[in-house]
């Protein structure tokens, strides 16, 4: 059979059994821990490190910010490293503190808590988008710190609690303690809610009903599994909010007490959210990640070297951050963790290039800068190797 016949006939297997169901449950393939260093030493916070990696100073590479402290330390703070190598390569070396009118940023710690920081745009400010610093605090308040500074050097006000309740009626937000706050459009109505975790395990939900440039909560509402709100095991949930299963709708990826990392997949629609009871505990080189202790996973999803892929860092309490990079499988062109027909039509678009810096990945297999039949015959290998025995 010549190949492109090949390549015909593998795509008629692959559509059947698409159309029978097959599909990755959990878009993330992490391999093994790493621990990620600055000038070559682990980073270490001192304990409880809340991690996350945006680009901080607008060079068009994502830095390390990174939230610190317990009740055992002084005042939780909130570290910026910033990235000295490449996108492909993220390097770093010193740190300095977030600052709040011309000061350090802290935030009061309590037993497993400092800073809990999310960098986001909360205000759309004018003329200039700059971006603003929210916060978790131990306590189960969250706050806004509102940039003064540049959105290339950013530096914030003393920091506004959030509230919530009806007009004349309103009150701090408190999910009770250890607030875990992140921001995501919930439903789907264009502007931004605010999703918390919280000691109590629930996923505390506050739906804006102002603007996306002035936001406004009015009432307090949880997650839903099964009819019943969705309490993480072990409690202390750390939630982040995006579609990891492919199918379009939004998901929720979870820490814990326990040390673990928890995916609760949608089943319901986009715009509002419904939990499987059922989660999945997702795995680190084909084992569940279980950090040891009580170390209270605070997790991040990212794209570590921008290969198109998701990686995950976690933050605990011994203080360092733990990286877990997805590894890629050869052939998969779009990068949705599957090699499938999708993948089979992207390399046809490229098929017999020679020029492969513009070959979308298609070169795989002598990476000899030309599409050819040696990688064909890669991809329908792999391929064949995805599809699950009827």
């Amino acid at each position: 059979m010549k190949p492109i016949s090949l390549m015909v006939s593998i795509a008629c297997t692959l559509i059947i059994c698409a159309n029978n169901g097959f599909a990755n449950d959990l878009l993330l393939n992490l391999g093994p821990e790493e621990l990620v260093k600055a000038g070559g030493i682990d980073i270490d916070v001192g304990d409880y490190s809340v991690p996350s990696f945006v680009d901080w100073n607008n060079d068009n590479l994502k830095d390390l910010v990174i939230g610190q402290g317990s009740g055992a330390s002084p005042p939780g703070k909130v570290r910026v490293y910033l990235n000295v190598g490449t996108e492909s390569n993220p390097q770093f070396s010193n740190f300095f503190y977030a600052q709040s009118n011309g000061v350090d940023l802290t935030c009061t710690a309590g037993g497993c808590m400092g800073c809990v920081p999310r960098v986001v745009y909360w205000n759309r400010d004018e003329p200039n988008n700059l971006k603003d610093l929210l916060v978790g605090h131990a306590d189960g308040t969250v706050k806004i710190f509102l940039n003064k500074g540049t959105d290339e050097s950013p530096t914030f006000d003393g920091g506004t609690f959030l509230q919530v309740g009806q007009p004349g009626a309103k009150k701090n937000i408190d999910v009770g303690d250890r607030a875990t706050p992140t921001v995501v459009d919930w439903n789907n109505d264009g502007k931004k809610d605010l999703v918390v975790g919280g000691l109590d395990g629930r996923i505390h939900i506050f739906l804006n009903g102002g603007t996306d440039t002035t936001p406004d909560f009015f009432t307090e509402a949880f997650a839903q599994a099964s009819g019943s709100p969705l309490i993480v095991p072990s409690s202390r949930s750390s939630p982040v909010i995006l579609d990891l299963d492919g199918d379009g709708k939004k998901d929720l990826l979870t820490g814990n007490t326990n040390g673990q990392l928890l995916f609760y997949s949608n089943m319901n629609t986009d715009q509002s959210p419904l939990f499987s009871t059922n989660y999945l505990l997702v795995e680190s080189n084909g084992v569940p990640i279980a950090i040891a202790g009580s170390p209270r996973t605070r997790p991040f999803v990212c794209d570590w070297t921008g290969d198109g892929y998701l990686d995950v860092l976690i933050g605990v309490s011994d203080g360092k951050v733990h990286l877990y990079q997805s590894i890629p499988q050869v052939g998969d062109l779009d990068k949705d963790y599957d090699v499938d027909f999708i993948d089979f039509a992207l390399f046809a678009n490229y098929w017999q290039q020679a020029d492969c810096d513009k070959c979308g990945g298609a070169d795989l297999a002598g990476n000899d800068s030309y599409v050819d039949y040696d990688d064909l015959q890669q991809l329908v290998e792999n391929w064949l190797a995805g599809i699950p025995t009827p």
